[in-house]
């Protein structure tokens, strides 16, 4: 008989995320539980396409994600007074693509201090980052990124696997690595965690299911729609009543609603170089889209998510919410 697995505790700054008992055989996408504050709510930043040793604006970007965001009142709704509270989120969300051009060789490779640790030095932000990979963390070594030791060089640095899940109390994340279901990069020696994400859906009782992909399923902007996702991770989203796939790649910000479900397909890909200046067009509806550089915020009870998309001034460029039933998800 194999012995019993004993959970592993992983800390990241003053807080302690357990990794939590994996799934039965099939279904094994390991887990990372994050308290939500105090009252159950969320406060989440989602930025992505960022590590350039600060250039390209990256720097600008991170003061601006480290501070609590200005929104002018008198041109937005009352609904978004809760912006000017005191902002401190509890955890990021990085949409991949994390170190410019081809990622790093190894955990001491110094590109990562230069992208990341020194970059985002907030007091704000020393928080955990749960971090997805992208087609340029892969053409360095992906497997650095996912390795142990490199949360001995900055704790914050959350990617336990290149697909797993973190429990948020009435949200949870399904971080999944969508590179391997590319054309360009896939053979059928991949690991197929489609099955493995269906079983965590089906599972989770938490009121608000957000996938986090790097590469978009839907979008105006230069990449477009991607047809392999399309094909491969659409269904699943859409069969278990996903309610936001945030994603990377494109490096812009949008919103974009399903022409025929409840999901809502959000680009945070502006971390640093933006401006391509190239659109696409997509069946679903474009709700906003802005070529350039800037964050996504979010802010989750059981009932209710309130949304924003900032630029790299800290401006408000577009806000929204959405709402659920006190039992969705239970």
């Amino acid at each position: 008989m194999a012995p019993a697995r004993l959970p592993l505790v992983v800390v990241v700054t003053a807080v302690a995320v357990l990794l939590l008992a994996a799934p039965p055989a099939g279904a094994a996408l390991p887990r990372v539980a994050h308290a939500p504050k105090a009252g159950g709510t969320l406060a989440v930043l989602a930025v992505g396409d960022w590590g350039r040793r600060g250039q390209f604006n990256q720097t600008l970007v991170a003061q601006q994600v480290k501070v609590k965001p200005g929104v002018n009142l008198s041109s937005i709704s009352r609904t978004w007074e809760w912006w000017g509270r005191s902002w401190t989120s509890t955890s990021v969300i990085s949409t991949g693509d994390n170190i410019y051009d081809d990622g790093i060789a190894n955990t001491s490779d110094p590109l990562f201090k230069e992208s990341f640790s020194n970059i985002y030095t907030a007091k704000s932000l020393q928080k955990p980052w749960y971090l997805v990979l992208g087609n340029h963390d892969y053409t360095g070594n992906a497997l650095a990124q996912i390795d142990p030791a490199i949360r001995n060089v900055d704790s914050r640095y959350t990617a336990i696997a290149k697909s797993f899940i973190v429990n948020s109390g009435n949200a949870d994340f399904f971080l999944v690595d969508t590179t391997p279901f590319i054309l360009h990069y896939w053979n059928n020696t991949k690991f197929d965690w489609r099955g493995d994400l269906g079983y965590a859906l089906t599972a989770s009782k938490a009121a608000w299911k957000i996938v986090v992909g790097h590469h978009p399923i839907s979008s105006g902007c230069r990449h477009g729609n991607n047809t392999e996702l399309e094909q491969l991770l659409l269904p699943v989203l859409k069969a278990h009543g996903v309610d936001m796939y945030v994603n990377g790649h494109d490096h812009c910000l949008q919103r974009i609603s399903s022409r025929d479900s409840r999901l809502q397909f959000l680009t945070s890909g502006g971390g640093s170089k933006a401006w391509a200046g190239k659109f696409k067009a997509t069946p679903d509806k474009v709700e906003f889209l802005y070529d350039g550089q800037g964050f996504m915020s979010m802010r989750l009870s059981k009932t209710e998510a309130h949304l924003a998309f900032f630029d790299v001034a800290g401006n408000a460029l577009h806000c929204w919410g959405l709402t659920k039933n006190a039992g969705a998800g239970r």
